[in-house]
């Protein structure tokens, strides 16, 4: 009898223990992680363009050049793409020649020769996701990181890049487009772990900015407008953790706006080729810094005390310069 009770003890002990190593698998943070050094006095710059990938075309490759002039001014370190990285409906495969038309033979400059840091936007989820997440594509241009969610850690800087489309519902019955939901059904489950996830990866950040990445927007006056699931879902994780700049993607424009009840600014950098929606709605003039309704980029400048952002246009000039600061302690 003894050793029979021994025995159920200790299955008991297992099995527990399991339920325990399987619950903080599910409630602890496991997004990928990587590391992006700083510039000698610890400072960083980089660029930010979206919903470029048109083999060149739509101005695509003069909002290019443009970056590479600037990218070389400011020697910069990496650039963000906040999304729709391929036109009209992503890539087919990893062999799709328009990974190479649209990205490798547009930003050839030397100072874009550097990493990029994507996410992937709803046109992206109409064709291979998986294909634009394949290490394959690294091999054919080691500058491409695209995965679905991550960190970047910047000693200063903490990034965090966060696949937004899963969020939409429209997208989940539209008729006229297909989507690769494969890895994200089903849609409520996989959202509230990824919500726990930002949440628990926000918390535990100790670098001293604090900056969220996804392509779709959270406000905005263009045509797009706000996005009801993530104003709903997302907004108020970003404010809960002190998160400085939530920069987007998805209205093809560049625009600034600044928040009337917390720090958190709101940057769309979705200018990199097909643009001129000739839409803007009404907003508070107090909150809307810039909306330009064309072709653009923005450069970010940061130090421990500072963030310095600069919007061009498809020619190089400066639309709008902004800053925030922070004490150095």
């Amino acid at each position: 009898m003894a050793s029979i009770y021994s025995k159920k003890m200790s299955l008991m002990l297992i099995v527990l223990g399991l339920s325990m190593l399987l619950e903080v698998q599910v409630t602890k943070a496991w997004l990928p992680r990587y590391q992006q050094s700083t510039k000698d006095d610890g400072s960083l710059s980089f660029l930010v363009v979206g919903d470029w990938g048109r083999k060149g075309a739509f101005n695509q490759s003069f909002v290019a050049t443009q970056m590479g002039i600037v990218g070389d001014e400011l020697d910069v370190d990496f650039i963000i793409s906040t999304g729709d990285n391929f036109y009209d409906d992503g890539l087919t495969g990893v062999n799709d020649t328009a990974f190479t038309e649209s990205f490798s033979n547009i930003y050839t400059a030397p100072s874009l020769q550097k990493q990029w840091y994507t996410v992937l936007g709803n046109h992206d989820y109409r064709g291979d996701v998986l294909a634009q997440m394949d290490p394959v594509l690294r091999k054919l241009d080691c500058r491409w990181l695209c995965l679905r969610s991550y960190i970047v850690n910047a000693d200063i800087v903490d990034f965090f890049f966060v696949d937004t489309t899963p969020f939409v519902n429209k997208y989940y019955t539209d008729q006229k487009h297909t989507y690769d939901w494969r890895g994200i059904l089903p849609q409520r489950k996989y959202i509230s772990n990824l919500l726990k996830d930002v949440d628990h990866a926000l918390k535990k950040s100790t670098a001293k900015w604090k900056f969220v990445i996804g392509h779709h927007t959270i406000k905005s006056a263009g045509s797009h407008g706000n996005t009801t699931e993530l104003v709903e879902k997302l907004l108020p994780i970003l404010k809960a953790n002190d998160v400085d700049l939530y920069i987007n993607g998805h209205d093809h424009c560049v625009q600034h706006i600044s928040s009337s009840d917390s720090a958190l600014e709101f940057l769309t950098s979705g200018g990199g080729s097909k643009a001129w929606t000739g839409i803007i709605e009404p907003w508070n003039p107090n909150e809307l810094k810039l909306y330009y309704d064309g072709q653009g980029f923005m450069s970010l400048q940061v130090t421990q005390t500072k963030v310095d952002g600069l919007v061009y246009d498809v020619f190089g000039n400066i639309l709008h310069h902004w800053n925030a600061t922070k004490s150095g302690y």
